[in-house]
C-alpha cells in the first residue's frame, strides 16, 4: 500500500498545476472535494480504450476528486479543456486522512474500477491486490474490504452512468472555491 496526495505528485508529466479544494458537508455528502487544474505537461498521457485513444492528462485539463469522509473509495474524474469528462477512475482505499502541510491523502488498496463515458467499468489491478494478500501485505479484512467495496459500487452508484454523471456534476457545483485551500 502506498499513501497518494490529491495533488498527484507521482504523475511526472505535470509541470504546472494548481490545485483547491475543500471539506464540505452537506445533508447527502461529507468528505472533500478538490480541483486540481493541470496548466502544463511534459507529454500528455494516452490510454487505450477500445482501439481509440483517451487523453487522461494534457494541457488545460482539470481532475476533480471526491473523497466521502468514512468510506473506503476515492473518485478522480479527469475532465478535458473543455469540462467533458474523459474518464473516471476509482480507486479503493484503505484509510485517507490530511498531511501535515494540508494536502489531503489516502492510503491506496491497489484495487481500481475506471469508468468510461460509455458507461462501461473495468475492475483494474486486481492482480495487484491478489498479489499483496498472497504477500501478506494486506490483512484479509482489507482485502475483502476492497472487493466489497468495488462491488457495492459497480451495484449503486455506477449502476447507472447518466445518474453517475449527474451525482459528479453536483458535487463538483458545491466546489465554489474563492481562494485556495493550500
Amino acid at each position: 500500500m502506498y499513501k497518494c496526495r490529491l495533488v498527484y505528485d507521482e504523475w511526472k508529466c505535470m509541470k504546472s498545476k494548481e490545485q483547491k479544494g475543500k471539506f464540505i458537508k452537506t445533508e447527502d455528502f461529507v468528505g472533500y472535494i478538490g480541483d486540481l487544474r493541470i496548466h502544463e505537461v511534459s507529454e500528455k498521457q494516452i490510454w487505450k480504450y477500445r482501439d481509440k485513444d483517451i487523453v487522461v492528462c494534457d494541457n488545460q485539463y482539470r481532475w476533480l476528486s471526491i473523497m466521502p469522509k468514512d468510506d473506503f473509495y476515492c473518485i478522480t474524474v479527469m475532465l478535458n479543456q473543455l469540462n467533458e469528462i474523459q474518464v473516471c477512475y476509482i480507486d479503493m482505499i484503505e484509510s485517507q486522512g490530511i498531511d501535515e502541510d494540508g494536502i489531503p491523502y489516502f492510503i491506496d488498496l491497489y484495487l481500481d474500477l475506471v469508468v468510461y463515458p460509455t458507461g462501461e467499468v473495468i475492475v483494474d489491478d486486481r492482480d495487484e491486490l491478489e498479489e499483496a494478500f498472497n504477500q501478506k501485505e494486506i490483512s484479509d479484512e482489507q482485502y475483502e474490504r476492497a472487493i466489497k467495496t468495488a462491488q457495492k459500487l459497480q451495484h449503486d452508484m455506477l449502476n447507472d452512468y447518466c445518474m453517475f454523471e449527474k451525482r459528479i456534476l453536483e458535487l463538483r457545483t458545491l466546489l465554489d472555491i474563492k481562494e485556495y485551500l493550500f
